[in-house]
């Protein structure tokens, strides 16, 4: 009886120190997947004009009020052109981290948001979205300008209205890869991933 007992012991300790051992086996595949896979920035699409040229230049009306908002020229600031739908749910989620961006950037970037589409529809959303903060664009000049195929789409402007940034959306890490690329000077956050590892 203990003899068995003994042998069923051994053998349940071989087997805890081979679970072990295969789980630190997958702990150590785990670090180096984390390594292979890349943060992933904005995905930029490659139509519209080109990260390192001219922004078109607009002057628009904002949609409420009497102002216009100038996009492209040469100003103080930088600005991050937003493009949305009432009726895009990853819009309306990333709306908080808009305010956020705009109220912790506001010394070197302005957030101008835009859309196209029947004006009822976007003020009931203006107002329901409480939008106010923004200036926000209707019109189709951009969109078609930047050639915008899905949304959410942002591009980031520089102080001279040269395109540093652009891209699809959807995470507020996406949103600020818009920043990290302006700040390293490439034109995404894979393009300097990319000669990283070159």
């Amino acid at each position: 009886m203990t003899e068995a007992l003994m042998i069923s012991n051994v053998l349940l300790w071989i087997a805890v120190l081979a679970a072990l051992v295969g789980l630190f086996a997958l702990a150590r595949q785990i670090g180096v997947l984390y390594e292979r896979v890349a943060p992933m920035g904005a995905l930029m699409m490659d139509t519209g004009p080109k990260v390192g040229e001219p922004s078109p230049v607009f002057e628009l009306p904002n949609l409420v009020g009497n102002t216009r908002v100038t996009i492209g020229r040469p100003g103080d600031k930088s600005t991050l052109l937003f493009f949305l739908s009432p009726t895009c749910p990853v819009c309306k989620k990333l709306l908080p981290i808009l305010r956020s961006v705009n109220n912790t950037e506001k010394d070197w970037l302005r957030v101008v948001l835009t859309s196209d589409g029947e004006q009822p529809e976007h003020l009931a959303f203006y107002e329901k979205a409480d939008l106010k903060e923004f200036p926000y664009l209707l019109s189709s000049e951009p969109g078609m300008a930047y050639r915008v195929a899905k949304l959410p789409y942002a591009v980031l402007l520089n102080e001279q209205g040269r395109i540093v940034a652009k891209g699809l959306v959807n995470s507020r890490e996406q949103l600020e890869s818009l920043f990290t690329a302006k700040e390293l000077g490439v034109a995404s956050v894979q393009e300097f991933i990319d000669h990283q590892h070159a």
